[in-house]
C-alpha cells in the first residue's frame, strides 16, 4: 500500500496539500509523536468506555429479549429503527445534550456497536440446542437456570463475533462525535489539520487512529479466543 501510495504521487504529479508523500507522513508522525500521543489517548479512552458500555448493555439487552417475548415484540423494531437514522444526524443531537465533553463521545461508540453486539448475542441465545434446553426442563430446571447455566454458555461464542465487530466500529462513533463537537482527540486534530491545511498532520492522525483500530481489534479477538470462543 505504501509503494502504491508513492507511486501514485510519482506518477501523478499531486501537490503535497492534497496527498503528501509517505515518507512526509511517517516523519510528522515522528515529529508530532507528543501531539498526537495526547490526542490518541483521549479517543482511545471514549473507545474503550463505549465498547464496554455497549458490551455491557447488548449482553443485558440479548439476554431480556430472550426471555421476554413482549420485549422482543415491543424492544425490536426499536434496535432496527435505531439503525436506520443515520448517524451523522444523531451526533449533534447528542452534542447538544450531553455537550462538547467525552460522555456525548462514548454515547456515540455506544450506539453504533449496542445493535452488533446484541443482534449476534440474541441470535446465538435463540440457536441454543433444543435437546438441552428439553432435558433440563424434564429435570426441572428453572428458565433462570436454563438461561445461565445452558443457553448463555451455549451462546458466548455468539457474543464473541459481536464484540469483534464492536472493536471495529467503536473508534468510528467516536471520531464522528469528535467531528461534531470536540476540543480533543484524533477526529478533532484531523479537523483542524485539515482547516490549516497541514495534509500531512491530518494522514499522521488517520494512520494513528488505524492503527490504534487494529490493535483494539486484535486484542478484543485474542480475549475472545481464550475466554468466550470455547466456554467451560
Amino acid at each position: 500500500m505504501v509503494a502504491l501510495w508513492q507511486t501514485v504521487i510519482w506518477t501523478t504529479g499531486v501537490a503535497r496539500f492534497i496527498l503528501p508523500p509517505p515518507a512526509l507522513v511517517a516523519q510528522t508522525i515522528w515529529d508530532s509523536r507528543a501531539l498526537l500521543a495526547e490526542h490518541a489517548v483521549i479517543t482511545m479512552a471514549e473507545v474503550l468506555l463505549g465498547l464496554v458500555l455497549g458490551a455491557a448493555l447488548g449482553f443485558v439487552s440479548a439476554i431480556g429479549l430472550v426471555a421476554s417475548p413482549t420485549a422482543r415484540a415491543l424492544v425490536r423494531p426499536i434496535l432496527v429503527f435505531s439503525q436506520a437514522v443515520p448517524v451523522f444526524a444523531l451526533a449533534p443531537i447528542l452534542t447538544l445534550w450531553l455537550g462538547f465533553g467525552l460522555w456525548s463521545k462514548v454515547t456515540m461508540a455506544l450506539i453504533i456497536i449496542y445493535f452488533p453486539v446484541t443482534s449476534s448475542f440474541f441470535d446465538a441465545l435463540m440457536r441454543t440446542n433444543r435437546d438441552w434446553i428439553g432435558l433440563a426442563r424434564v429435570m426441572g430446571a428453572s428458565p433462570v437456570r436454563i438461561m445461565w447455566h445452558i443457553r448463555v454458555p451455549a451462546a458466548l461464542p455468539g457474543f464473541a463475533s459481536g464484540l469483534r465487530l464492536a472493536a471495529v466500529y467503536a473508534p468510528i462513533g467516536a471520531i464522528i462525535g469528535e467531528w461534531v463537537g470536540a476540543s480533543q482527540g484524533l477526529g478533532y486534530l484531523m479537523l483542524l489539520a485539515n482547516g490549516r491545511a497541514k495534509t500531512d498532520l491530518m494522514f499522521a492522525a488517520l494512520i494513528v487512529l488505524a492503527v490504534l483500530t487494529i490493535l483494539l481489534h486484535t486484542a478484543v479477538h485474542k480475549l475472545c479466543e481464550k475466554t468466550l470462543d470455547r466456554p467451560d
